[in-house]
């Protein structure tokens, strides 16, 4: 069991471990924040009905999984795979400034907007995050690898849902939640920069 916790200390995984899990706990911190909002607070966002918005935001952030998988699983397998990593970063500072703009300006339909584009975010780096894997892992490493990612992604759903319920029900908790999805998307590229490269597999 030891072995897997090893890869940490390894430059070939504990960047991209990082990307992953900073990836998966921006899109729950805002996801939660929006939603909190919308049920707590809907009369500084938006006339429409708080219920029904609760339950067709989580299926908007949704959407684009079963719009864009395949496409984005072609495209894991045709490029570079940290350059695409970067990319995917550098899309998720943009979408989460414009989600921090929503969030001061009380601009609901800038919110469902960003929502959307998060799962769309979350749709391009799936793919990649599991072709990079076995491109970097020998056989006795993989299993390990792989647990220590999907430990990550589900710590970093827990953590990114207690977080933005937390962030926006607190006074001023907009503009905080807006600086938080912002500095967390810029850790994401940081480490993304530290990436090892991975060819394209076709």
């Amino acid at each position: 069991m030891s072995n897997q916790f090893t890869l940490m200390r390894e430059k070939r995984f504990r960047p991209f471990f990082f990307v992953q899990f900073l990836g998966a706990f921006n899109d729950n911190l805002f996801k939660t924040a929006l939603i909190t909002l919308v049920v707590f607070q809907s009369t500084t966002l938006t006339t429409l009905n708080p219920s029904m918005l609760a339950t067709l935001l989580p299926g908007l952030f949704i959407l684009p999984f079963f719009l864009f998988s395949a496409t984005s699983g072609q495209i894991a397998d045709k490029f570079e795979k940290s350059s695409l990593m970067r990319l995917v970063k550098v899309f998720e500072i943009g979408i989460m400034t414009l989600a921090a703009l929503g969030f001061v300006f009380h601009i609901f339909w800038v919110l469902v907007l960003a929502l959307f584009l998060m799962g769309m975010h979350s749709t391009l780096f799936g793919p990649v995050k599991y072709a990079y894997l076995p491109q970097h892992l020998n056989m006795r490493e993989l299993v390990g690898g792989n647990g220590m990612v999907e430990m990550g992604t589900f710590l970093a759903i827990l953590l990114g849902q207690i977080g933005g319920a937390w962030l926006v029900m607190n006074s001023g908790g907009e503009r905080w939640a807006a600086l938080a999805v912002v500095l967390f998307a810029l850790l994401g590229y940081f480490f993304s920069r530290q990436v090892p490269q991975s060819p394209a597999a076709d």
